[in-house]
């Protein structure tokens, strides 16, 4: 068991690694932070005083290995354009990121996994049709095609619901629902064939055939190993809820942290960006940990690998 949590660990800390690297050679190849913040019109002397004050001067491997330095230490850059410590920037906007992502989660879950076990239980049933049809529609449609419908359904026909902004719950009632309604399409296709996998086994059968009631049958043996593949998608959904809001948030100008990296790439505020995919890289990394670790308690055959190893 030691041994699976120190490699899972080495593998997370490597991903996070590969993860940071990228993202610094990426934005320094994709344009000079000094001309883009400071502008075109800027003389040239304040343009190479701000590299110079900034460290843009140096050979990038220099600046890689005290960027790298920097983050070991806690350390994780300042803003070129506000000034202001960049994990300072993106906690402020974490609050208005979460008020969408939890939300979204639930939603997902809550009708996502229903659908696609009662879908699945009434197998080419009229239900099921539906729900598939449903599940094929938002999981193929993209987010901010569906954040446009909804808005020209609910904001601009109807009138019921604000455009964008973040002054009441209201606000925060159209980005919930584009996201939750792609996630949910996704949890019920994903739920159903697991479901239906399952119930074709042959310990299902056996189960039914000693006499024990169906209903016992679906919460005793079906969900339980049904659960497994349903919770790797689960954990990637959490993993990746900052990343998914990053076009949401533009599309309906809600002030998270999604946004505020559309606008500090924009403005190729490198220390903004890389603290804001670091937050997203550390995120994945942590919810996959944890699936892996749910994998040993839903499935008795991975526990015992994870005991002998």
């Amino acid at each position: 068991m030691l041994r699976f949590f120190l490699l899972r660990l080495f593998r997370a800390l490597v991903t996070i690694a590969l993860v940071v690297t990228f993202a610094f050679v990426v934005l320094r190849m994709s344009g000079d932070p000094a001309t883009i913040i400071l502008g075109p019109e800027a003389p040239p002397s304040a343009v190479a005083a701000f590299r110079e004050a900034w460290g843009l001067n140096d050979p990038i491997w220099v600046q890689y290995l005290s960027y790298f330095g920097a983050i070991l230490q806690g350390d994780l850059g300042m803003s070129m354009r506000d000034g202001r410590p960049a994990i300072e920037l993106v906690a402020e906007r974490i609050p208005a990121t979460l008020q969408l992502t939890v939300p979204t989660l639930i939603l997902k879950l809550a009708i996502g996994i229903p659908a696609g076990v009662y879908a699945a239980l009434h197998r080419d049933s009229i239900v099921d049709r539906i729900v598939m049809i449903g599940a094929v529609v938002g999981f193929t449609m993209p987010s901010f095609v569906l954040g446009l419908i909804l808005v020209l359904i609910f904001s601009v026909t109807l009138g019921w619901l604000p455009s964008g902004g973040q002054d009441s719950w209201l606000h925060a009632a159209l980005p919930i629902a584009t996201m939750g309604i792609g996630g949910a399409a996704v949890l019920a296709r994903f739920s159903r064939s697991a479901m239906i996998e399952v119930l074709g086994q042959p310990y299902i059968r056996t189960a039914s055939a000693k006499g024990v009631s169906w209903p016992r049958v679906i919460r005793g043996h079906a969900m339980p190993n049904a659960a497994i593949p349903i919770v790797t998608i689960v954990g990637f959904m959490v993993g990746s809820l900052v990343a998914g809001a990053v076009v949401i948030e533009s599309l309906f100008s809600w002030p998270g942290v999604g946004r505020l990296l559309v606008i500090a790439v924009s403005n190729r505020d490198l220390a903004v960006v890389q603290c804001i995919l670091l937050l997203i890289a550390v995120t994945m990394v942590v919810s996959n940990f944890v699936v892996d670790i749910l994998y040993g308690y839903l499935d008795p055959r991975l526990r015992n690998n994870y005991a002998k190893a």
